[in-house]
């Protein structure tokens, strides 16, 4: 005759203490900004190839056109608070016009 012991019933999970809680969520908020620092400062290199290419070739350091579909782009996925966040990004990586 097989005899099967109970499982041991599982402990509750003890929730952490909300100081815990919003450090460990601070600590990742600093991960994340220092991620988003770094594509900015790689934005603006690529952002600068593009520009000298466009002045070596001829052509205007800004085109308009193309910076109306960053801010579209901004402002319909963050809502509108996304139109002044890609006007100072575009204003990081070309400078003011």
């Amino acid at each position: 005759m097989t005899t099967t012991s109970p499982e041991a019933p599982e402990a509750p999970e003890v929730p952490e203490a909300p100081e815990e809680t919003i450090a460990g969520a601070r600590e990742r908020i600093d991960v994340l900004d220092d991620r988003i620092i770094g594509l900015i400062q790689e934005r603006m290199a690529v952002s600068a190839v593009v520009q000298q290419t466009r002045i070596t070739s001829g052509g205007r350091r800004v085109h308009l056109s193309r910076e109306m579909e960053i801010l579209g782009r901004y402002r319909e996925a963050l809502g509108k608070p996304g139109t002044p966040l890609a006007m100072t990004l575009l204003e990081l990586c070309r400078g003011r016009i």
